[in-house]
């Protein structure tokens, strides 16, 4: 029987286009999501657009729409984004849907009814652009530290739910669980947070209209966070078979601005309704751009569809998890995206693939041949890549597995250059070539089987062009880039 796997990304808030910071953690969710399919794991993969609250409206109102076809619009260009990228969830959900917005309101009437939501009133200061409120300690004078704008003073009637009532509990559990927040800097942080205490939260609105009504006040709106965050049920259908079979979500994969929001409100939300707790929250790092955090403002940015345009879908990918170390900050640049195609991409990889199918052709007319000589300290080779790329994975240490790949790509490489084929043909050597081809068209099978979560139409393409016993062999999988571009 498979074990069940459940993966989310934190759903994206559709006010501007996707960016670079979006791609990655889609695509990180995306090769957690594949490994484990390929391991035989009943996976489940989430994504969505969080649609709701004043910035949304705010956005919607100065390009000229209204809301509903305001998101409508940007939504769909998240969805076009990852079908381009190969982000195989297996459900988008939007928190406008009648399916999100009836849980959602279930979730809220239960923890009402339990005696944790009380109405009172508010003041306090607000970042629109977070949907947050704010200390004073917090600002930098007056200025948001996120989104570098002067904050809102707001006042006006709202309910409250008790989140100070689930601190002890909340603190406990993330003591308890050493791996439960990841990376280890993450969990520190919101220890330390929480130790200065949990207040309770404001979870409505009243001074605008668009988000799902309160099922207990037609007056009030939920707040946008508390009705975002129950998307990770939502989206399984809670509290249905669905969502019994693969809640509790095994990873939250989120960013760190958000991640009190993950570690703390989510949390007293699931204590108050009664719901098992998720097993991990995977804390990734921002992707800067040349050094410089990602501003629309400030023209701090990269378009996503302009970079897979010009270098492919599965570039993309790998220079994303090769360069950047899961969980810290990184640095996105043209230039070190080309030089990975360069040097990685075309030299290594694509021209172990392209010599190994030129020599089949040339010496085998195209049929792979069995060999009746077995290099067992290659075989033993092959083994002990694949354990150790395996355990990187298991890790989430993303890069150290692609290191692995690469070092038998490598090795690889290195061994075309040692034994010197064309001379084996020379002397006649045929039993000997045979067995060279075949461990060459081995090690190019569990390279496709390793980079396949991470770049599944090469790996795809590997396994095509090697077949089972005839060759096909295409053009060369990564063609050399210059900096104007392809050459």
């Amino acid at each position: 029987m498979s074990n069940k796997f459940y993966i989310t990304t934190a759903i994206d808030y559709p006010s501007a286009p996707p960016h670079i910071g979006h791609v990655y953690e889609k695509v990180c969710a995306d090769i957690i999501a594949r490994w484990h399919r390929r391991i035989g794991d009943d996976v489940f993969f989430s994504t969505g657009t969080d649609e709701h609250g004043q910035k949304i409206q705010k956005c919607a109102l100065s390009s000229g729409k209204k809301p509903e076809e305001f998101v409508e619009r940007m939504s769909k260009r998240f969805i076009d984004l990852w079908a381009k990228l190969n982000i195989s969830y297996d459900s988008f959900i939007r928190t406008t849907q009648k399916r999100h917005e009836e849980i959602a309101q279930n979730i809220f009437k239960k923890i009402y009814e339990k005696g944790d939501i009380y109405k009172g009133l508010y003041e306090g200061l607000y970042c629109v652009d977070c949907e947050a409120f704010y200390t004073e300690k917090d600002l930098l004078e007056g200025i948001c530290p996120t989104h570098n704008k002067k904050v809102e003073k707001i006042k006006e009637e709202c309910y409250f739910f008790k989140m100070s009532k689930y601190q002890d509990k909340i603190l406990e559990h993330i003591r308890a669980n050493k791996d439960f927040i990841q990376p280890e800097t993450r969990r520190n942080e919101i220890i330390n947070r929480i130790k200065e205490g949990i207040r309770d939260l404001s979870v409505s609105r009243s001074s605008f209209n668009w988000g799902i009504p309160l099922p207990i006040d037609e007056k009030h709106i939920i707040f946008v966070w508390f009705d975002a965050l129950i998307n990770y049920i939502s989206v399984l259908g809670y509290p249905n078979k669905e969502f019994r079979k693969y809640w509790p979500a095994d990873i939250h994969l989120i960013g760190k601005d958000i991640l009190w929001f993950h570690a703390v409100v989510w949390l007293a939300i699931l204590l108050a309704a009664d719901i098992e707790l998720p097993r991990k929250i995977f804390v990734h790092g921002f992707i800067n751009i040349k050094g410089e955090k990602i501003s629309k403002s400030r023209g701090v940015v990269v378009d996503p569809l302009e970079l897979v345009r010009k270098y492919g879908t599965d570039a993309i990918r790998y220079f994303l998890l090769r360069e950047i170390r899961f969980g810290e900050d990184g640095d996105f640049s043209e230039d070190a995206l080309i030089k990975r195609i360069n040097d990685d991409l075309a030299n290594d990889l694509g021209n172990l693939v392209y010599r190994t199918l030129t020599m089949i052709e040339k010496y085998f007319k195209g049929y792979v041949p069995r060999a009746e000589i077995i290099d067992k300290k290659w075989e033993q080779n092959i083994d002990n890549f694949s354990r150790e790329v395996d355990l990187h994975m298991s890790n989430l240490d993303f890069n150290l597995a692609l290191d692995g790949t690469w070092e038998l790509i490598n090795l690889a490489n290195k061994y075309i250059e040692d034994t010197k084929p064309w001379n084996l043909t020379k002397e006649n050597k045929t039993e000997e070539l045979k067995s060279f081809i075949r461990l060459l068209v081995d090690v190019l099978r569990e390279v496709a089987d390793q980079i396949y979560p991470f770049m599944p139409q090469t790996a795809e393409s590997i396994k095509d062009q090697i077949g089972k016993d005839k060759i096909k062999k295409g053009k060369p999988l990564f063609p050399r880039v210059d900096l104007k571009g392809i050459s």
